[in-house]
């Protein structure tokens, strides 16, 4: 019985010293590993961060005595830690499908809309966005890419207007294939996935419709435009985090006015976060203002919150500033 047992123990033991070596592989890996080339890998974005250089040697020892088998990390917390570990470093990618159109007749004109669902792959993240786009929005955003980024789209095939037999299901379906390539295409090249104009080409139509309702005083409408659109622009503005701010103040405004301070809170708190450096962004102090009065409404710890406005106040020459609702309402003003 007693061989048993510590045989028991001895397995036990192994396997936990087997996970704490496998976690502190990981982590070597992270922070020597060099990072990815991009042209290497043209369609793909890397969500781990890793080191430029080489790590220093104190820095190595002070990762590798965190987590010694001497820690204070249970199996559980390691094998959860593991599991962040490795989810950070998966590949990821934006995929477009076109699966299907429809034909609109609004008056005088007729005109087909593309059904693109954006897809991410390589996390455990299943939420997909869908928009709606028409021909004549794919060729201003080609026209407009090729102000800025003309050598990288010399081999890039637009599809051409036909003069007759656009609504033909032959054409269509073609034009199906094609926009959803040019997508493809368009997303594989670093520089313009990130440029502004691909990006409002993906959002922009949805977040202008989404103020719209807000400035209108439909909150509940506007609300579930917003956030259908910010995972998509999550996924697209993964380098530039402060860029999703004025959606998220636009999110903590509809629920604010329609009284759900828990989640205008939590909102809140997402969007201070992207603000941690940049607190001389227009929205920073706007924010603050209304995370006061909500952690306040919700008994929260409010004062943290007033020291860094007092602490903003002192540093700033006072200036006239908006409320966050009235920074929303003149978003997207054409």
């Amino acid at each position: 019985m007693h061989r048993d047992s510590f045989a028991m123990e001895d397995a036990h033991c192994t396997a936990e010293r087997g996970l704490l070596e496998a976690v502190s592989r990981i982590t070597m890996f992270s922070t020597t590993a060099s990072p990815d080339e991009e042209q290497n890998q043209p369609k793909a974005e890397i969500s781990c961060q890793v080191s430029k250089e080489n790590p220093k040697k104190d820095d190595l020892q002070d990762s590798n005595a965190s987590l010694s088998p001497n820690s204070s990390m249970t199996t559980k917390e390691l094998q959860e830690y593991w599991r962040n570990e490795k989810s950070q470093c998966i590949q990821v990618k934006l995929l477009f499908e076109i699966p299907s159109t429809r034909i609109v007749e609004h008056h005088l004109s007729k005109y087909v809309m593309y059904k693109i669902i954006i897809l991410q792959t390589g996390s455990f993240d299943s939420n997909k966005s869908v928009i709606e786009r028409r021909y004549s929005d794919f060729e201003k955003l080609h026209r407009n890419l090729l102000e800025d980024f003309s050598e990288e789209l010399e081999d890039v095939t637009f599809p051409k207007k036909a003069l007759t037999g656009n609504f033909t299901e032959e054409i269509i379906n073609e034009r199906k294939l094609a926009f959803k390539d040019y997508l493809r295409r368009l997303y594989s090249m670093k520089y313009i996935r990130r440029s502004k104009k691909f990006i409002d080409f993906l959002t922009k139509p949805e977040l202008q419709e989404a103020y719209g309702c807000l400035r209108g005083g439909h909150y509940t409408k506007a609300l579930e435009i917003l956030l259908e659109v910010i995972g998509l622009q999550e996924r697209l503005t993964r380098g530039n985090p402060v860029s999703i701010v004025p959606t998220l103040c636009a999110i903590v405004v509809c629920h604010k006015d329609l009284d759900n301070p828990a989640s205008a809170f939590e909102y809140g708190e997402k969007a201070l976060s992207r603000l941690r450096v940049h607190n001389s962004h227009r929205y920073y102090i706007p924010l603050l203002e209304a995370m006061i009065t909500l952690a306040y409404e919700l008994g929260k710890d409010f004062l943290s919150l007033q020291e860094k406005l007092e602490e903003w106040k002192a540093k700033k020459d006072p200036v006239r500033v908006f409320t966050l609702k009235e920074l929303a309402v003149r978003e997207y003003v054409q």
